[in-house]
């Protein structure tokens, strides 16, 4: 399983290091939700692999963006043959030895495009993990309300560590051990915020950032996890 993969000036990073890993098909690609900071390269790395199911957050007619990135990703599942699966809370994706359940969007109209992100819990043997994407505090405030729920192992930030993320309701229902934040180094926004950070704290101290670790891996073996970064 791919969820998101960058712009498209990484795309070739990505492909990369799957085929490093020796990935030849994706059972899986979750494009969390269009914005090119998290698929804009995604039509480039479909290209490179046999692909099983594409999953997106189901989207109102007038929220489809027509950026050329997302248009080349519609491109690319035209000539592959791939229908879009719309994600569904409740739906559980086996990957393996793993499984995959979604926990959100929960609502069919938001304001904001990020509260459409199509948010995973995976769990794998006793540990778990949870993939945001960009989701902002109304769609997390909706996942409390969902009571799928529980204290998880790895936390992919939302939203890159932004304010608008990670508030207080919902760390104290997620309780992480890890976290681990994607933002550029020097990004315009200053993401991650203090305030976000704050959050976590009273939960772990293992706090991983892209602009200061690098490349970030987590290895489970479904007992025990090992954290490797690019740059300690």
């Amino acid at each position: 399983m791919l969820i998101d993969c960058g712009e498209s000036q990484y795309a070739g990073k990505v492909t990369d290091y799957l085929r490093e890993l020796g990935v030849k098909r994706l059972d899986y690609v979750v494009a969390t939700h269009p914005h090119s900071d998290h698929m804009g390269g995604m039509a480039s790395v479909m290209k490179q692999f046999d692909i099983g199911e594409v999953i997106m957050p189901p989207l109102p007619d007038e929220d489809v963006p027509t950026t050329n990135f997302f248009e080349n990703f519609l491109s690319v599942c035209e000539d592959k043959g791939l229908e879009l699966t719309e994600a569904k809370v409740g739906d559980e994706l086996e990957i393996g030895d793993a499984r995959a359940k979604v926990v959100a969007p929960n609502s069919a109209k938001y304001e904001e495009l990020n509260n459409y992100s199509v948010v995973l819990l995976v769990t794998h043997g006793s540990k778990k993990f949870i993939f945001d994407g960009d989701a902002e505090k109304l769609s997390e405030k909706e996942m409390i309300s969902g009571g799928m729920l529980c204290p998880v192992d790895v936390y992919k930030v939302g939203h890159h560590g932004s304010n608008s993320s990670s508030c207080a309701a919902y760390m104290k229902e997620i309780q992480p051990k890890i976290a681990v934040i994607s933002c550029g180094a020097g990004n315009p926004y200053g993401h991650p915020k203090d305030g976000a950070i704050k959050r976590m704290s009273p939960y772990t101290e293992e706090i991983y950032r892209t602009d200061l670790c690098g490349t970030i891996n987590i290895v489970s073996d479904g007992k025990e996890l090992t954290v490797r970064t690019e740059r300690n």
